[in-house]
């Protein structure tokens, strides 16, 4: 019999990845997701059901007609800038939202749920590397947002049995190594397709913000981890889940820091073309560095990145920019609804 897994957020970024992997693992994963920044083609591995989290009728019929077992968590709006200008539509999506997704899954009895987080709840670090114990003190709204349903997690757990592990990511980067999706933002906000863009003349030049931190090279540093690592993490979160495991926060990164002149070299060695720079004033709340203490994810999930080398990082997100993109999704519509903004 089929493990059904309903997949929120499933046609973005990383929660497309993480369909790939779960399909490769067994289970069959249905997505939710609005497209509002998600992509139908992104959808290749099982069912698709256009909706939002708002439509609470959707998602009980959903988690009915499928039988679904458990939930990853992806949907989210995630743009750090706009929160800070926008943080009402963060708390109404992010976090009002969620919970329409946490009350659903009670009355449905499923009782595990992989979240995705991040590493903005931590807010500028005391002391790297950041380990899973760092006070969490977020410095903008998206932050905030995830922090608040990683608490709400816990006290479901409390009161309901909900058992979760929110996955703290830190520089989620890269593509598909098959090439079959990749990332596709509008708009575009993360360094290395940036710097791609930068390289190939889609766009003028690369803005880098702040050249006078207290880093080798002046520039800020962050620790990249690739998609395909992080959609592997999911995946055994999940079965630790399934093997009985208790609710649990990890970081998901590599431990080792890339600063900004360092990818945007790597990009120009990728593509055999220059980067051209244009140097900006630091961006106000932008730490210099942020780095991951991952050993609890290692331990706990026996995991460890395969893919997270900045030059193979770079390699994929340069052929998934470059190459075809392909498309043509091979899930059948069902249980549609109209989405909502």
């Amino acid at each position: 019999m089929s493990h059904h897994v309903l997949v929120t957020g499933g046609a973005g970024y990383v929660g497309s990845h993480a369909c790939k992997a779960l399909a490769a693992a067994g289970f069959v994963p249905v997505v939710l997701d609005s497209l509002v920044h998600g992509h139908r083609w992104a959808v290749r591995w099982g069912p698709f059901v256009q909706g939002d989290l708002a439509d609470a009728d959707l998602l009980r019929r959903t988690l009915a007609a499928y039988r679904i077992e458990a939930v990853l968590h992806f949907a989210a709006f995630a743009y750090v800038g706009e929160s800070m200008q926008q943080p009402q539509k963060y708390f109404r999506n992010n976090v009002i939202n969620t919970l329409s997704l946490l009350e659903a899954m009670q009355e449905a009895e499923v009782s595990r749920i992989v979240f995705s987080s991040t590493c903005a709840t931590y807010g500028v670090p005391d002391t790297l590397p950041l380990a899973e114990d760092h006070v969490q003190r977020p410095a903008n709204p998206y932050g905030e947002s995830k922090l608040f349903i990683e608490r709400a997690l816990g006290w479901h757990g409390v009161a309901h049995g909900l058992r979760s592990v929110c996955l703290r990511y830190f520089n989620a980067a890269g593509a598909d190594p098959d090439g079959e999706i990749g990332e596709d933002h509008d708009p575009e906000t993360h360094l290395i397709p940036l710097a791609i863009d930068s390289a190939l003349g889609r766009r003028a030049h690369l803005q880098v913000f702040g050249t006078d931190y207290a880093t080798p090279d002046g520039t800020a540093i962050r620790d990249f981890i690739h998609v395909t690592d992080l959609a592997d993490a999911h995946v055994r979160a999940l079965a630790y889940l399934i093997a009985g495991g208790e609710s649990t926060a990890l970081n998901l990164g590599t431990g080792r820091g890339h600063s900004v002149l360092q990818v945007a070299a790597a990009v120009e060695r990728a593509t055999g073309r220059p980067v051209p720079m244009q140097y900006q004033p630091r961006r106000a709340g932008d730490p210099p560095a942020l780095v991951a203490d991952p050993r609890r994810a290692n331990e706990v999930l026996q995991w460890h990145p395969r893919h997270s080398a900045l030059e193979t990082i770079v390699e994929t997100a340069w052929r998934w920019s470059a190459g075809a993109r392909s498309r043509d999704p091979d899930s059948e519509l069902v249980l549609g609804a109209a989405a909502h903004g």
